[in-house]
C-alpha cells in the first residue's frame, strides 16, 4: 500500500509532540521493505498517533477483517510510557473511538496485549500490566506468558471473525518462520481462551468482553505515548476484509 492509502486519526498527538514518518535510520525485519514507519515523541504529552487504511470498501469495513503488520518499541529514553499496536473494528475516525488493539503493551518488560477499548477511552490510555479483567478500566482481553524485549520484531496477525450470530472471533496469531514475507501463524502462549483456542470470543451478549462486539471499522496502526523520546516502528502493513 502506497502512503496515499493511509489518513490520520483525528485528535492525535502533532507532528511537534510525536514526529513520524518514513524512515531507513532503523534495520527493517527480515524480509522487510527497505524503508519503516516510525513514532519518536519529542515533547512530553499524553495521547496517541494512529493511522488507517482509506481505500473504498475499507473505511470502513462493513464487516469482519484482517490486520497483520511488524513491530518494534525501540531503544527509547526509558522502557515505560509507550506503546505500538494494531488496531480493527474501529468505530470512527478519531483517536477516542473504539475498536480492537492487538500490540506491545506499555510496561518494562512488555508483553503483546489484546485490548478491546470503548468509544472515548480510544488509543489515549496507556496499557498497562496487571489488569487483565475484560471489564475493567483497561479493557485488556489477553496477555501473552512471553514478554517481548526492546529492539525486538515481532509480527502480528489479529483476524476479527463475524459470524451470522454476531458473535466476533478475535483470532491472535504471531510470525515464528522470522521473515515477514513468509509467516509462519502460530498461536502465541497466554492468548487462548476455552471459547476460542485462537484467541478471544467477543460475544453478541457482551458477557465475555463486558460489552457487545465490534463487528465492523477499519483497521491501521498506531502509537502511544506520555513522555519523551519514546520510540517506535511499524513495518509490512497488511489489511484484509471479510467478505
Amino acid at each position: 500500500m502506497a502512503q496515499a492509502d493511509w489518513t490520520f486519526l483525528t485528535g492525535g498527538l502533532a507532528a511537534q509532540t510525536v514526529d513520524r514518518g518514513v524512515t531507513a535510520g532503523t534495520t527493517p525485519p527480515v524480509g522487510g521493505n527497505n524503508f519503516v514507519y516510525g513514532f519518536n515523541s519529542l515533547a512530553i504529552g499524553a495521547g496517541a498517533v494512529g493511522l488507517f487504511n482509506n481505500q473504498v470498501n475499507f473505511a470502513p469495513m462493513a464487516s469482519g477483517s484482517s490486520v497483520r503488520g511488524a513491530m518494534k518499541r525501540a531503544p527509547s529514553g526509558g522502557q515505560t510510557n509507550f506503546s505500538v499496536f494494531l488496531y480493527t473494528g474501529w468505530q470512527g475516525t478519531a483517536v477516542t473511538d473504539g475498536g480492537y488493539m492487538l500490540g506491545l503493551q506499555d510496561d518494562d518488560p512488555s508483553f503483546i496485549v489484546l485490548r478491546k477499548t470503548s468509544p472515548g477511552e480510544g488509543m489515549t490510555t496507556g496499557l498497562v500490566a496487571g489488569d487483565e479483567d475484560p471489564t475493567g478500566g483497561q479493557g485488556i482481553l489477553l496477555k501473552s506468558t512471553e514478554p517481548v524485549a526492546i529492539d525486538d520484531w515481532v509480527h502480528l496477525r489479529m483476524d476479527m471473525v463475524v459470524n451470522g450470530t454476531g458473535d466476533v472471533l478475535l483470532n491472535i496469531f504471531k510470525n515464528n518462520s522470522g521473515d515477514v514475507s513468509s509467516p509462519l501463524w502460530e498461536i502465541i502462549p497466554g492468548m487462548t481462551t476455552t471459547e476460542n483456542p485462537n484467541g478471544f470470543f467477543d460475544d453478541t451478549l457482551g458477557a465475555n468482553s463486558g460489552s457487545p462486539p465490534y463487528t465492523s471499522g477499519r483497521a491501521g496502526f498506531g502509537f502511544q505515548t506520555t513522555d519523551v523520546t519514546r520510540r517506535a516502528f511499524v513495518d509490512y502493513i497488511e489489511v484484509f476484509r471479510q467478505l
